[in-house]
């Protein structure tokens, strides 16, 4: 098993995500959920992978006002997940309320409270994108702006690209703020809609915590081959770091 390797159930079905979760279980020290599998079969399948002995990365990317962001805190934390994203994009007061909801709720029910991690830029933005949205920042530097908000907050950490890693880290100097990594792929997988990605050794090197993997694995020919020469591919970097 790679404790830093986060297969994403990106699936259409909970029977799929069963069958993913109980072939590759060995291969990751986490799963991730996201909006199309929540979507499809709803928080059921999280209870059942938790229950199962699954470590869960939720990410639904709250987006809100905060006290509809502090709510749903409070329900990710009861369902026993392990990670869960919010988006920075909220601002510093939707992030304090996450935060603080989720410390509540876990101290109430006497559970441990999961990581809360804010999204920064998503790996499908470039500058073009930003600007879009009247953001005048390069990625990078607006990466890196969010990432110093979210630990000025008191967040756990951030999600982003493995171009935002260093910098990020040389922003935030605490040694345990997390960086999860989206938009890894091996040096011969499809980019997709990820622009600013790069292979895993790279972003293990560069000091990601987590790295989540998608379709390089699911949509492989063997999964588990695949998950595992991803998972050699981190221990190797990781330990040359």
């Amino acid at each position: 098993m790679n404790n830093k390797l986060i297969i994403a159930l990106d699936v259409e079905t909970k029977r799929e995500a069963r069958a993913s979760f109980a072939a590759l279980r060995e291969m990751a020290g986490m799963f991730k959920i996201g909006s199309q599998l929540f979507t499809a079969a709803g928080p059921e399948i999280v209870r059942e992978i938790v229950g199962a002995g699954g470590r869960v990365f939720l990410d639904l990317k709250f987006h809100d006002i905060p006290n509809t962001v502090a709510a749903a805190s409070r329900e990710a934390v009861r369902l026993g997940v392990s990670i869960f994203n919010i988006h920075a994009f909220g601002g510093g007061e939707m992030m304090r309320r996450a935060l603080d909801a989720a410390n509540e709720t876990a101290h109430h029910e006497g559970i441990e409270r999961p990581r809360v991690i804010a999204v920064t830029v998503l790996t499908s933005a470039d500058a073009a994108t930003l600007a879009e949205i009247g953001v005048r920042a390069a990625p990078e530097a607006q990466a890196t702006m969010l990432a110093r908000l979210a630990a000025q907050c008191g967040l756990d950490g951030v999600v982003a690209s493995p171009h935002e890693i260093k910098p990020v880290r040389e922003a935030v100097p605490q040694r345990d703020f997390l960086i999860v990594t989206p938009g890894v792929r091996p040096a011969l997988s499809a980019h997709d809609d990820q622009k600013r990605v790069m292979t895993p050794g790279e972003a293990i090197r560069l000091g990601a915590d987590y790295l989540v993997v998608g379709r390089a694995i699911i949509n492989a020919p063997d999964p588990l081959r695949a998950a595992h020469e991803i998972g050699e591919e981190m221990a190797r970097a990781d330990a040359g770091r």
